[in-house]
């Protein structure tokens, strides 16, 4: 995947290889801008100018070459993940606050790239949902059930200063034209479960008026059109998404069938949510998943499980991030008992006798 041996020559870079991601992500990005409007830019934007520059000052205080460590793409990367992940239109310093962690913190801070445990992108999201829970579940309806959308200028301004330019704050574009405060389809599930309803009463909610949340599901799919790309490219391979999925279709299936009434389904786990980005675009970050093929095959499964257990018992909507993480701290373990056996080595240790 990256640079290979002397022997070998190949010609993926690790900067190729990441443009690629970019590239793949384009559709995802597209779907998030028709549906929620020019926040997802703003979001994007912001959050690569600060990667960026706390990419290039921490080198410099590291002593280490900048301009090299910058055109790998690796910030950029890290960048436009966590772009992705964060709500249209939240406060700018979020997205600031958010990219500076991931660098600085989670990535520099442990050596720079190839390095670094944790999926950066996901430890500067998890900060911010920890730290600034009502900025980070402040979504805004998307487009077909907005009552009123913003304009490039409104959007820029509350993006800005919290407020349009009539004075109006954002919770005034987060009712739809029923009437109703709009949250994720993750979100209006999990709050109604803990109010008592059942899924025949909350599914009502106009949000659900698709088969995954309106909106929610054309996302997902243009994150899997992005992620076969990918492996089309053979920029990651297949054991990391395809186990994560299947995971989590399984044990949401099992979920149901034990209590269809209270919990999440497999359609709109795989469909809603960051789910897609997290399976091909998140989970398969090479230096902080697992690296052999058993390995990937666990480390995808063990995310999915994560997932739907969070989504379903958490205290989080969309557990993606979450899961991610754990899942990093796991995979030395995961690589250390999956390796395979060197040709020729005998299936057991010789005894040694006096």
């Amino acid at each position: 995947m990256f640079n290979s041996s002397p022997h070998q020559r190949a010609s993926n870079s690790v900067s190729n290889v990441m443009l690629q991601v970019v590239y793949a992500a384009i559709p995802g990005a597209a779907a998030l801008f028709y549906f929620f409007g020019w926040g997802v830019i703003f979001n994007l934007i912001t959050c690569i100018s600060f990667c960026l520059v706390s990419e290039a000052l921490t080198l410099k205080l590291r002593s280490q070459p900048t301009a090299a460590a910058l055109k790998d793409n690796s910030a950029l990367v890290t960048a436009i993940l966590l772009g992705l992940a964060l709500p249209p239109l939240a406060p700018w310093w979020v997205a600031a606050i958010g990219s500076i962690f991931a660098i600085v913190f989670a990535k520099q801070l442990y050596g720079g790239m190839g390095y670094n445990p944790f999926n950066p992108a996901m430890c500067g999201y998890v900060l911010l949902l920890i730290s600034f829970p009502v900025a980070m579940t402040a979504w805004l309806p998307p487009a077909p059930l907005a009552e009123q959308s913003a304009s490039f200028t409104d959007s820029l301004s509350l993006f800005l200063t919290g407020r349009d330019l009539d004075g109006y704050y954002l919770d005034t574009y987060r009712y739809n034209a029923d009437g109703f405060t709009m949250a994720t389809p993750l979100d209006q599930l999990k709050t109604g479960y803990s109010m008592g309803f059942m899924n025949d009463e909350l599914l009502s909610h106009p949000v659900f008026t698709d088969f995954a949340g309106v909106g929610w599901q054309w996302v997902n799919l243009a994150f899997l059109l992005g992620g076969i790309y990918l492996l089309a490219r053979k920029i990651i391979s297949w054991h990391i998404p395809v186990s994560m999925l299947i995971a989590m279709a399984v044990v949401s299936a099992l979920m149901s069938l034990y209590d269809s009434g209270q919990t999440i389904g497999p359609i709109m786990h795989c469909f809603s949510g960051a789910t897609m980005l997290g399976a091909f675009f998140i989970a398969t970050d090479p230096v902080s998943a697992s690296t052999t093929t058993k390995g990937r095959l666990i480390f995808g499964a063990g995310i999915g499980i994560f997932v739907v257990v969070i989504r379903n018992y958490g205290g989080y909507p969309d557990a993606v991030a979450f899961a991610v993480l754990l899942m990093n701290m796991a995979a030395p373990l995961i690589d250390h008992f999956t390796q395979p056996k060197v040709y020729g080595s005998p299936s057991k240790t010789p005894e040694v006798h006096d």
